[in-house]
């Protein structure tokens, strides 16, 4: 199991867990999901429940990552599995990402 902390603009929205391969939730934290003039972290993660699940990374933090040769590259030179996702996630959308909204490992993530 994996887990990542959601921000956005440097405030904690909420928690994302790779449970295996094929299981992962996304959850607002109580404080996010409680205030009203909180926005969604993303128009396919509605306030509307505050937690999701899928059976694979969620599109809007898979739009996080770099694509094609840069993903390459990155794999490469962090020694991740291309296909590793979550951890390429894990590894580069904490700074410098494009727009508000960054994601960071959780210092309890295996």
């Amino acid at each position: 199991m994996r887990k990542a902390t959601v921000y956005r603009n440097n405030e904690a929205v909420g928690e994302l867990i790779q449970n295996n391969k094929s299981s992962y939730t996304f959850s607002y934290s109580d404080v996010w999901f409680k205030d009203s003039n909180k926005p969604a972290v993303s128009l396919t993660l509605p306030k509307t429940q505050q937690v999701y699940h899928s059976d694979v990374l969620f599109p809007f933090f898979f739009n996080l990552l770099s694509e094609g040769v840069n993903r390459q590259l990155q794999a490469r030179q962090l020694k991740i599995d291309e296909k590793d996702y979550f951890g390429l996630l894990l590894a580069t959308a904490g700074v410098d990402t494009v727009g508000a909204v960054s994601v960071k490992p959780n210092s309890d993530s295996k």
